[in-house]
């Protein structure tokens, strides 16, 4: 950045000694030169036209000479192109950038203070009645990485989850392990406690669906009969007891729970994510019907003759809003509210962001007005990060049907996929323990998951494709962890050839093109952080990471590392390649990718 400042100013400088007149700095337009032509930078002159009342190239030709002149150390040279002033910089400009890069803990981050604001991320939001899926583990993995590029922008974040853990469908599971179950537990089937409730999940549609097809056969409409099935009528009987504090119903309620509760903490950890504050929806419900209570009181909503009560947000160009229902049973968004009341006691937040699909996006439109509404002050700023659909080369998934596309499965896939693909290259690896073998793979399958999902722009519906995802090349997360491995051998090896990183560089080597091209990547580091969390993108981070490793890998095949015979070029490389590790290894982790130190 330090170089760019420099011209900014000095630009600033020229217009004004050359032309009278004071500009912004919004105004000088700086961007990388093009690879076409000579130089390393270009200053965009077309704003300065009406000022300088010259042609194109003689207005450039002015400010390139004054800026030779002015900062001699910066500019070494320029050439000019029609409006564009090509500036070739000094190569000891570049050899300071490496170094401040290099010596930086976290080149690109911005340290969080007492003062930072408060950023609440929410993601997962598992149901359960059922393990996670492919749908979750995207979830999932957005929201870390999100967190961590909230962090790095220089926020404090408080991670959360809300567990749907109340509700018919829950009620459903426990009915089914009721009539079908055995007192099966996890420990006699072997069962994670998540798979196991999701088979009696599953379990309860098929007997409901057979009892529905019975009532039809027998002459009842197909309406009715979903409603008159006795499996249906006895879950809803179920779901009143749980609600009136059954001590039977709750009693089985939080057993069930308790297993399932272990099961996802099996899969969080397996993934490597994790939550500050965990909020259940069994907890929330009752909050948010006081508080919609108390706004029905503020006359802020509105109450049918049926008891039901409604927020019109017609003014608002929306429509009407449920809040609850005539028997006085709350809906998802009374939760939400009362969600958001208990994390406004718990947190001073400054900023709530929503993780949660986008066929949700109604839902946080009308959430962010009702929230407003009632004196929450994030309320109306609220941002829901709304992600697509994702799915498999074969197909959407299904939950109900048991087809769904289980995210231990996904896992254990990856895993299993990356042992077979870098078995050749692990095999390589002199004095390698089985385990270590067994780490690698973890390390590559789920790196590949994770980079595959967090490439995509979250906007996008996705298909994921495992086989592509783990490939050894192209725009994958294992290409990524390969080079870096490759960089970590060659620092181990200069290491051990007693070459130590140095803290200060000989000023007067001469640059390749490659070798300032590549400092120039590592610099935009810090922009792609910055932007990823200004877009809520973790996928500029991906996307970048790899330009950034093609970018080093061609350095790689050009030039000589611990061969090169001038030790001045020789010790440049070492820093410029332990910087480039340095920026890959903070790049990934920002997505929640570990890297191997060797492959």
């Amino acid at each position: 950045m330090e170089i760019a400042n420099k011209i900014v100013s000095a630009v600033k400088a020229g217009i004004l000694e050359l032309y009278g007149t004071e500009v912004s700095e919004s105004m000088i337009q700086l961007q990388e030169t093009r690879p076409e032509f000579e130089g390393q930078l270009t200053v965009v002159v077309f704003p300065f036209l009406k000022i300088s009342r010259k042609k194109p190239e003689d207005t450039a030709q002015d400010l390139g000479t004054f800026l030779k002149t002015q900062i001699p150390e910066v500019i070494q040279d320029f050439n000019v192109i029609k409006g564009f002033l090509n500036l070739t910089i000094q190569p000891s400009q570049w050899i300071d950038l490496l170094l401040d890069i290099q010596q930086q803990e976290h080149f690109g981050f911005v340290p969080v203070t007492e003062d930072s604001p408060l950023v609440m991320i929410e993601y997962s939001s598992p149901n359960t009645n059922k393990p996670l899926h492919l749908g979750h583990v995207r979830n999932n993995l957005l929201g870390w990485a999100l967190a961590n590029v909230m962090q790095a922008n220089g926020n404090k974040v408080v991670k959360t989850n809300i567990v749907n853990d109340r509700g018919i469908h829950i009620c459903k599971s426990m009915l089914a392990w009721q009539y079908y179950g055995n007192g099966e537990t996890p420990e006699s089937s072997g069962k994670k406690g998540d798979h196991l409730i999701g088979d009696y999940y599953v379990a309860f549609d098929q007997h409901y669906r057979e009892q529905v097809k019975e009532l039809v056969e027998k002459g009842m409409d197909e309406e009715t009969a979903k409603q008159e099935a006795p499996l249906i009528k006895e879950a809803h009987d179920m779901l009143v007891k749980w609600e009136q504090n059954d001590p039977e119903v709750r009693s089985l309620w939080k057993r069930m729970n308790d297993w399932v509760y272990a099961g996802f903490d099996e899969t969080y950890k397996a993934l490597g994510v994790g939550f500050d504050k965990i909020y259940y929806e069994s907890e929330t419900y009752l909050e948010g019907r006081e508080k919609v209570e108390e706004g029905l009181e503020k006359g802020l909503f509105y109450r049918r003759e049926d008891g039901s009560v409604w927020a019109d947000l017609t003014p608002e160009g929306l429509d009407e809003k449920l809040l609850l229902r005539s028997d006085g049973t709350s809906v998802y968004m009374t939760q939400d509210i009362g969600t958001a009341k208990l994390r406004f006691q718990d947190f001073p937040i400054d900023k709530m962001i929503y993780v949660v699909g986008n066929e949700q996006n109604y839902h946080f439109q009308v959430l962010s007005i009702l929230l407003d509404k009632l004196g929450f002050k994030w309320g109306k700023d609220l941002v829901h990060f709304s992600y697509g659909m994702v799915e498999l080369p074969n197909g959407k998934m299904k939950s109900r049907e048991g087809t769904v596309v289980d995210a231990d499965d996904l896992i254990a896939t990856m895993i299993a996929d990356a042992r077979q693909m870098s078995a050749d290259k692990v095999n390589k690896l002199e004095n390698i323990t089985d385990e270590e073998a067994q780490e690698i793979a973890r390390v590559v399958g789920l790196g590949a998951l994770k980079y595959f999902i967090l490439k995509v722009d979250a906007r996008k519906n996705m298909l994921f494709n495992p086989e592509e995802s783990i490939d050894f090349n192209g725009n994958t997360g294992p290409f990524i962890q390969y080079t870096y491995a490759r960089i970590r051998s060659i620092l181990r090896k200069a290491a051990e050839q007693g070459i130590e990183i140095p803290e200060k560089l000989s000023s007067d080597i001469t640059l390749s093109n490659k070798e300032i091209s590549l400092i120039q990547h590592l610099q935009g580091f810090a922009l792609a952080v910055r932007q990823a969390g200004q877009d809520y993108n973790p996928s500029c981070i991906a996307n970048y990471c790899y330009e950034l490793v093609k970018e080093y890998n061609q350095f790689y095949h050009d030039f000589s590392i611990l061969r090169e015979e001038d030790n001045n070029k020789k010790l440049l490389r070492i820093v410029l390649s332990a910087a480039v590790s340095q920026v890959i290894k903070d790049g990934m982790g920002l997505l929640g990718i570990e890297m191997p130190e060797r492959m």
